[in-house]
């Protein structure tokens, strides 16, 4: 299967359209729809549904533009890396995956350092929950992922970051819960919960809150905050999620924390047996100068 091939696939599934894929592409209707006719014949299933207004992905289609996204990105990786080896100055692209948390401020404060000694070292991140993270690591997709407990990390070459994060509600301040000065897993059982989905990896939220996952009133799921917030604000339920991840001064929604206190710690993972590049070895050894201090402060 050719990489001009696959290419030629994504703009069409883009566009949804062909004529608008070949102009795009540079290249004319009835080429681009022999090339998607040979592709299909290749994989010996359609791709596509044809109407008159748009094309539509078949199931099959679906997963290849997936698994072609992925190709791309890291064939495009490999030619950077190359091109970074042969560079006489120290350059280079670190991909980076992670969930929210306000503990990535050390590899924030890494990052500053790294590019204010090497302004060619280019840092790309990639949001999402800790399985999404993990999948884009294994498939080489991305160079480092960071990992919230529990999480089996026992394939990954890994470092803890100094601080855990903190588990609580977000909540409108109208709720019933709002009046109370401690939250327990048991004033939880019967509310309306919001969830972020890397809470409930490995059963770790209902495990805390001592009731299966079919026994909780879980009205819906999330994996970025900031949307989950809009639903407290109208009061469709209590958000479990960390601490100071949103500004809520001056607003309607509060926060407390769960007691007894539920903290998850965070690693930064990166895979066994791969060669390291010049960039990816100056940030490792920077962030655990960085993890080494801090400790230290902490401790004084």
């Amino acid at each position: 299967m050719e990489l001009r091939l696959l290419k030629y696939f994504l703009a069409v599934a883009r566009e949804q359209n062909i004529s608008k894929a070949a102009i795009f592409l540079n290249t004319t209707q009835p080429n681009l729809s022999r090339q998607m006719q040979m592709l299909e014949d290749e994989i010996g299933k359609p791709l596509f549904t044809r109407n008159n207004r748009r094309i539509v992905l078949t199931e099959t289609g679906l997963l290849l533009r997936k698994r072609a996204e992925e190709i791309i990105a890291l064939t495009e990786q490999t030619y950077q890396e190359i091109k970074d080896i042969n560079s006489k100055q120290i350059a280079g692209q670190i991909n980076i995956g992670a969930g929210e948390s306000i503990n990535l401020s050390i590899i924030s404060k890494t990052i500053k350092q790294i590019q204010t000694k090497y302004p060619k070292i280019v840092f790309n991140f990639y949001s999402g929950d800790t399985n999404e993270i993990a999948n884009k690591l294994d498939a080489g997709l991305i160079d480092f992922g960071v990992l919230f407990e529990p999480y089996d990390l026992e394939k990954y070459n890994h470092i803890p970051l100094p601080k855990a994060d903190i588990w609580g509600i977000l909540m409108h301040k109208d709720m019933e819960l709002a009046n109370k000065k401690e939250i327990t897993f048991s004033d939880l059982w019967d509310k309306p919960l919001l969830i972020s989905r890397h809470s409930n990896d490995n059963n770790f939220i209902t495990n805390y809150l001592g009731k299966n996952i079919n026994e909780l009133n879980i009205v819906a799921t999330y994996n970025l905050i900031y949307n989950a917030s809009l639903l407290v604000k109208e009061k469709v339920g209590y958000a479990l999620t960390l601490e100071n991840l949103l500004n809520i001064e001056n607003t309607d929604i509060i926060y407390k924390r769960l007691s007894p206190l539920l903290t998850s710690k965070l690693h930064i993972a990166w895979k066994k047996y791969v060669l390291l590049t010049k960039p990816i070895e100056l940030f490792l050894d920077c962030l655990e100068k960085n993890i080494l201090e801090e400790t230290k402060n902490d401790k004084t």
